[in-house]
């Protein structure tokens, strides 16, 4: 009978079979002999017939003595259990259930490892601790990469880093190729070599985005992820000097709408970022004319913008236009409705749209004298198309300003003065003085107080802010109230304490030691946890302490995001 034999949960095959973790973890520690007895055993074990200890260590070329030896090192590992010593009765156990007991490790054996660590400590002015260093070669005990990739890896943090330089950064640069399954001096070597190109191209990048912090070990994921889009290294710089200032978040967006545009080389990427600064200009243009705040011109490049140029609109003529919507009361879309009606009657040309914008121009003046006559009258493309139509009746404007007068004290002046009007047309009257004394009376007049545009316009300002001040005011006590009574608890009080520390420690984290980041990360999510049960037991919700604002489209300010007026307005 075999002197080894498996648990009861371990399989016997057909064939003698080794788990991965085996090769990967522990065989890359242990020495030759001590690899073909654990394997030599495993074999034993799915065979049936007798084998002592002193055959198979005759066979191995070993001594009992030595076998017992090297069998008392796996169990250390947790891989096999010695159930008798004299005679040596030895079980095997699964490697996937294997934890293995911290094991002394052999100085003589990171002598040389040592001293050339403790001279690259020395260049960068650094002095490990003797716990860290223990980290140091635990890790080469417990993970296959030679020490000299090891010492290279050391190297490169030593460049980098300088004073700054941590033994958390030295291993987990190590651990992050070992995931990699790189081991070797080479491939170490050729992993920094690229590593040394890509922190040269991410350099050159934030010089052009006037980044001055140095590169962190997350950026580089950015480089990664923008050569699998395909992009070239030249179309990427090619879009930092377009940016010019802007995070490396921003750039990525940029980069994606090259890519959903199919852009992805240098010639392709010049092309592109020059075609989309002449939008962008446009869109700025566009709206300080139109007195309308844009952050983001990409949602009005490609609603708006794309569409005029396409059609042949040219800056002057989009400035013209817009400045005539500023006068009416228009933003983005009113005049994108402007364009398509000029479109469709063939206005596409410049002097085609000076001429229109002149003829609007005089009809606006128009308009105004008749307010000054009749009171407010809105500036509408209906109201400036009647006053269109009555010159084209070849009514001067002293007879538009006779037919006024006559219209001010009427409810809705235009229509008044319209039927006033088409009267004269209809007998023929295109004089003051050739209107009959039995023509349609004056409308009854009311005293009106003649105000300038821009009181009127003040006096709606003020107006409705006095009506949507209060709902402000409401909205952000009510979540002043409830953030108040929540925070009354102790627990949920501490938590918030701890995530308001915890989002600035994790801001200084991020420049001055982002090895900490994991740890703060983790605290600051027991942190939300705790305040979120504190919520549930208080029946609070997020919204509770955030203003619930009556109208959700402008948020009680009476203005839309594109700077048009809310229709929420009830006053």
């Amino acid at each position: 009978m075999s002197f080894t034999a498996f648990s009861g949960d371990f399989s016997s095959n057909m064939f003698t079979s080794v788990e991965n973790k085996f090769i990967t973890k522990y065989l890359p520690q242990a020495d030759g002999d001590a690899v073909r007895v654990y394997l030599y055993g495993l074999y034993l074990c799915s065979v049936a017939s007798d084998f002592d200890p002193a055959a198979c260590a005759k066979l191995l070329g070993l001594t009992e003595a030595k076998l017992l030896e090297i069998y008392t090192f796996w169990e250390e590992c947790d891989l096999v259990r010695i159930l008798s010593r004299q005679p040596l009765y030895v079980e095997y156990l699964p490697v996937r259930n294997a934890a293995g007991r911290p094991k002394t490790v052999r100085p003589e054996k990171y002598a040389a490892f040592n001293r050339e660590l403790f001279k690259l400590l020395q260049r960068a002015q650094k002095d490990f601790k003797p716990y860290e260093m223990q980290r140091i070669l635990e890790f080469l005990e417990n993970n296959p990469m030679e020490q000299d990739a090891f010492l290279l890896v050391a190297e490169y943090c030593v460049k980098k880093d300088g004073e700054r330089l941590s033994c958390s950064h030295i291993l987990n640069k190590a651990a992050k190729l070992v995931r990699e399954h790189k081991y070797t001096y080479e491939q170490v070597e050729a992993d920094l070599a690229d590593f040394n190109t890509r922190e040269k191209e991410l350099q050159r990048i934030f010089s052009l985005l006037g980044i001055a912090r140095k590169p962190q070990d997350a950026d580089y994921a950015y480089l990664e992820k923008w050569a699998a889009l395909g992009m070239e290294q030249a179309a990427v710089t090619a879009a930092a000097e377009a940016l010019k200032k802007g995070s490396l978040a921003t750039m990525d967006t940029l980069i994606e709408e090259m890519d959903k545009k199919n852009v992805h080389t240098a010639q392709e990427a010049k092309e592109f970022l020059e075609r989309r600064r002449l939008l962008a200009d446009a869109v700025y243009k566009t709206a300080r004319r139109l007195g309308v705040k844009v952050q983001d011109p990409r949602a009005y490049i490609e609603t708006y913008a794309e569409k005029w140029l396409e059609r042949g609109y040219d800056e002057e003529s989009l400035s013209c236009l817009a400045s005539l919507g500023m006068k009416m009361g228009y933003g983005f879309p009113e005049l994108d409705t402007l364009l398509d009606t000029l479109y469709t009657r063939g206005i596409v040309d410049g002097p085609g749209v000076k001429n229109y914008c002149a003829a609007r121009e005089r009809q606006l003046r128009l308009l105004q004298r008749i307010q000054s006559v009749c009171g407010v009258i809105r500036k509408t493309s209906s109201a400036l198309d009647m006053l269109e139509a009555w010159r084209s009746w070849d009514f001067s404007e002293d007879m538009i300003m006779e037919a006024a007068k006559r219209s001010a004290g009427a409810s809705s002046p235009l229509p008044y003065m319209n039927k006033l009007l088409s009267e004269w047309k209809r007998e023929g009257i295109f004089s003051p003085a050739a209107i009959p004394a039995h023509t349609a009376p004056k409308a009854q007049e009311t005293v009106r107080e003649f105000k300038t545009e821009a009181a009127i316009s003040a006096d709606a300002r003020t107006e409705r802010e006095r009506y949507y001040a209060p709902l402000r005011r409401r909205a952000a006590a009510r979540a002043e109230q409830a953030k108040a009574e929540a925070e009354k608890d102790a627990e949920f009080s501490e938590a918030e304490r701890a995530i308001k520390k915890g989002e600035i420690e994790l801001a200084k984290a991020e420049v001055f030691a982002p090895e900490t980041m994991p740890s703060l990360m983790k605290a600051m999510n027991e942190a939300k946890k705790r305040r979120a049960a504190a919520m549930v037991r208080l029946g609070f919700t997020e919204q509770d302490f955030v203003p619930q604002y009556a109208c959700k489209k402008c948020s009680d300010t009476g203005f839309l995001p594109d700077g048009r007026m809310c229709d929420c307005y009830k006053g």
